[in-house]
């Protein structure tokens, strides 16, 4: 039975797009919005609605509103006093916190995010907003004085970087997109947003907000498939910036595209096969709830999940026996369920791409040590525990992003560290264990492999205040509520020398306070 509050009443079919500071109204093609849960006693998909089915004309408009918005540098909102660009981003917030039901109604439906975890993603999406504002406002204080060296003075600031092409997950459709489109608005950045192919229809309550807190063209949101859209736009090299989180065939593709790559900076959060090292000493307990959150928060479809599980040979069969009967013991449902923790997925094509790396798996020697392991639903495959995995499995070598847990033992921890060595990512690793005389050298290596290693816990991305990158192919820039307004803009200064005509040119224009650039006001 579904909660009436949750229940979909009416399906959204949405006709609006935001260009040039103009909600337009679509009469095109139209692609349907498809929700793996059922409405109904007997199984079948839940039509949501749909969105429009864009193409390079609609692309280029939102191009040239962006490139008029910017014009050049000259654009209001590039030029525009960081207190006032502050206040647009406070009444954004103000406006978008208004949503809050819609939206997380929209979670649970579009990706099967469950009830606790679709709340939680709005709420952390509001504090970053709030975060990255606060942390702006330092960024500028720390800014609003002169320096000296040499006989020469300089006044630094950060400055915006032009044009920026902005790509969400369908993981996290809010925080993640917003992580990305929030920090290139607030420094003076214009912008082109195009949802994910999943968890799109939850942007539509947001559009309003989008377009009366922010001069026109500043943000530009488009709704069709990437490659219709986002390609023209890499085509035209008119974009500065490409920010994406997703996968980095995309990412490359849309590199590809761009006329002038040594023009455009990246900022790509990418695919991960973040490793858990299980050590004799570890904490067993505690660590099969790690790994359990680990693996399976949000099905595995999280690029921070822990995609692979390295387990020291001496405590290999214990973990085993007891991370299986957890695994079986997690409550599947819909999202708004009670104590929920398996949710269905969200893409209709996932059960069988698991089940494929499941039959490989299976026939090059592995054995499912969970009873319940690869059991089919209508919209769910139950997480398979795969022990033991070889680097010749598919389940070891891609990542698979969703409910499958592939089991290595070692005897040597030179083993795993030479897998990670060798992996094409280096995102995070989790380490479990207790002996401060094995986990110091590990520690030390540890750090250098990857950006971030999680004692006895399970890999995040969070608190927000925290670094969030990659090495190798997991990540390009750094993203934070404080990395994030630095990837998004580039130190930029006023210099001259000490002499008397530039010394009161100087203190002319500060008096004046007509130069927004130049400018010691000191934000309260």
């Amino acid at each position: 039975m579904i909660p009436e509050e949750f229940q979909i009443t009416e399906e959204i079919h949405q006709k609006k797009y935001l260009i040039n500071g103009e909600l337009r109204h679509w009469e095109g093609n139209t692609t349907p919005v498809i929700s793996t849960i059922s409405s109904t006693d007997k199984y079948a998909h839940t039509v949501l609605g749909s969105i429009p089915d864009m193409g390079e004309p609609e692309a280029m408009d939102a191009l040239n509103a962006a490139l008029a918005a910017y014009n050049k540098g000259q654009g209001v909102w590039p030029t525009m006093k960081v207190k006032d660009r502050i206040e647009c981003m406070e009444s954004f917030v103000k406006k978008m916190e208004k949503k809050r039901e819609q939206v997380v109604k929209l979670l649970m439906w579009e990706i099967g995010k469950s009830k606790p975890d679709a709340f939680k993603e709005f709420d952390r999406t509001v504090e970053y907003i709030y975060d990255t504002i606060e942390e702006y406002k330092e960024l500028d204080r720390n800014s609003a004085k002169f320096q000296k060296h040499d006989g020469v003075y300089a006044h630094i600031r950060r400055g915006p970087l032009g044009v920026v092409l902005c790509l969400g997950p369908y993981n996290y459709p809010l925080n993640e997109t917003f992580a990305l489109l929030i920090p290139a608005i607030i420094m003076g950045n214009t912008t082109i947003f195009k949802p994910a192919k999943h968890g799109v229809l939850l942007i539509a309550p947001l559009l309003e907000a989008f377009q009366s807190s922010f001069p026109k063209g500043v943000v530009n949101i488009l709704f069709g498939r990437g490659r219709a859209v986002a390609a023209p736009i890499m085509k035209t090299g008119k974009v500065d910036v490409l920010a994406l989180i997703g996968n980095s065939k995309s990412a490359n593709a849309l590199q590809d595209q761009h006329p002038k790559s040594n023009r455009l900076r990246l900022v790509l959060g990418l695919e991960a096969k973040n490793p858990a090292i299980v050590l004799p000493d570890a904490d067993l307990d505690l660590t099969i709830n790690e790994c359990i959150s680990g693996t399976l928060s949000f099905n595995g479809q999280r690029c921070t999940a822990l995609k692979v599980i390295y387990v020291h040979e001496e405590i290999r069969e214990e973990f085993l026996k007891r991370f299986a009967q957890k695994v079986d013991s997690l409550k599947f449902g819909n999202p708004w369920d009670d104590g929920v923790q398996l949710t269905p997925l969200p893409e209709p094509e996932k059960p069988a791409y698991i089940q494929e790396l499941l039959d490989d798996a299976l026939a090059k020697g592995a054995k499912i040590k969970n009873k319940k392991g690869g059991k089919h639903f209508d919209n769910y495959i139950w997480p398979a525990v795969l022990y033991p995995v070889s680097k010749e499995m598919r389940v070891y070598q891609e990542e698979q992003f969703g409910p499958i847990i592939p089991v290595l033992s070692f005897k040597d921890i030179e083993e795993p560290l030479d897998d990670m060595a060798e992996s094409n990512y280096g995102q995070q690793v989790s380490l479990f264990g207790k002996d401060v005389y094995t986990l110091s050298p590990l520690i030390d290596t540890l750090a250098n492999l990857v950006c971030r290693v999680n004692l006895n816990s399970s890999c995040q991305r969070g608190p927000d205040v925290y670094p969030f990158a990659g090495r190798k192919d997991s990540a390009q820039s750094t993203l934070s509520v404080h990395d994030a307004l630095r990837s998004f803009s580039i130190r930029t200064f006023v210099a001259f020398k000490d002499n008397d005509l530039n010394n009161q040119t100087i203190e002319q224009l500060l008096e004046a306070k007509v130069s927004n650039f130049l400018s010691t006001d000191y934000i309260l």
